[in-house]
């Protein structure tokens, strides 16, 4: 049994108000009316051809039909709840409408006749129909027939109102987890880089306290926006690229002469979402493996542009080449988790060699309406 067809729990309720869709309510009832006039019209074809036929009979043949038939059928309706958690067990709900038939055929037989001979007799006349054994035996084979066609229809309505529910429960919990696992992987990434950013004014106080100072200044207004990504799992794309601009001075600073950065940023995509903190793994990185490892000067890259529908982000480094396995380094897995989390397979994140450098690639998907 998979999770869509779990029956509910005893003792817990259903609120069919919002599961049954008042929509599909509306075209059961309308299912319903066709169905009887549907019925009023053979009626009417079948009963004039008696010349002595008046128009009212057939109306009132089918119509007293139609009346308590639809008495029952909102009971029906009504009680759809109590039998929900049967919705996966087929015999057992049908069962459970089914063993009031009798009740059924019995109201139902009283109530029809009663209302025909009452009609019949106002007008001063009198209802001819078989005998009470023939009539009996017909109506609960028909009406047999009627419960068991209309029930399937409930029946599938019914399901699909619960499937909808289970449906709406499961991506609710898929997106609990995932929001869960997102803020873990946020949790994973703050101590990493704050840890790397830390060791660089510890590398600077004894030598050069106004650059430690700035640096130390830097890394505040830093933190404060990792703070404030708490809040958020999406932030405009000038706001990513502002605490990655932060990030990038406090580094420039410890490896001043170094390093050339160059920023090649399309401003028409500024105010785009994008996952808090998802670029500066990407940026610590290159630092990593493509300026402390040498002495020689670095040219280092990021770009922003609008590629095939898609929102292109390149960071990338001269003079190193990327190991295998440095690709799926606690950086580049975590980026590529929270892309999955957050874009499924429609986002993706690239890391390979590029000419004498290296080269991240991240392509996250544009709305319609910015394209």
């Amino acid at each position: 049994m998979n999770a869509l067809s779990r029956p509910l729990p005893a003792g817990v309720h259903t609120d069919y108000s919002a599961t049954f869709p008042q929509k599909t309510l509306a075209t059961l009832w309308v299912l319903w009316a066709a169905f009887w006039l549907l019925m009023i019209g053979v009626s009417f074809e079948d009963q004039f051809r008696d010349p002595l036929t008046r128009w009212w009979e057939p109306v009132l043949s089918e119509g007293s039909s139609a009346l308590v038939s639809t008495g029952w059928m909102w009971l029906a309706v009504r009680v759809r709840g109590r039998h929900a958690r049967y919705l996966d067990k087929l015999l057992i709900w049908f069962g459970s409408y089914l063993r009031w038939l009798p009740l059924v055929f019995i109201t139902w037989i009283t109530a029809v006749y009663t209302i025909r001979h009452g009609v019949y007799a106002a007008v001063g006349r009198t209802y001819e129909h078989p005998g009470w054994g023939f009539v009996v035996v017909y109506e609960s084979l028909k009406l047999t027939y009627f419960a068991g066609l209309w029930l399937g229809i409930l029946f599938g309505i019914d399901s699909y109102g619960q499937w909808q529910l289970q449906w709406r429960r499961l991506l609710q919990t898929q997106k609990a987890l995932a929001e869960a696992q997102l803020a873990q992987l946020q949790g994973q990434l703050r101590p990493h880089f704050l840890f790397n950013a830390l060791n660089t004014v510890s590398a600077l106080m004894h030598t050069d306290v106004a650059r430690a100072d700035r640096l130390v200044a830097a890394l505040g207004d830093l933190l404060r926006i990792s703070l404030r990504s708490n809040e958020h799992e999406m932030t405009p794309l000038a706001e990513e690229l502002r605490t990655l601009e932060l990030y990038a001075n406090i580094m420039l600073e410890r490896f001043r002469d170094r390093v050339t950065l160059d920023w090649q940023i399309d401003q028409a995509l500024l105010d785009i979402p994008v996952p808090a903190l998802l670029l500066q793994p990407l940026l610590e990185n290159a630092f990593k493996h493509g300026v402390e490892p040498t002495a020689a000067h670095v040219f280092m890259i990021v770009s922003v542009r609008r590629e095939s529908g898609s929102l292109e982000i390149v960071i990338g480094n001269s003079g190193s080449m990327l190991a295998s396995q440095h690709r799926d380094g606690v950086g580049f897995r975590n980026c590529r988790e929270r892309l999955g989390i957050i874009y499924g397979h429609t986002a993706s994140l690239l890391v390979r060699n590029e000419g004498d450098g290296v080269a991240a690639r991240v392509l996250i998907p544009l709305m319609d309406t910015i394209q």
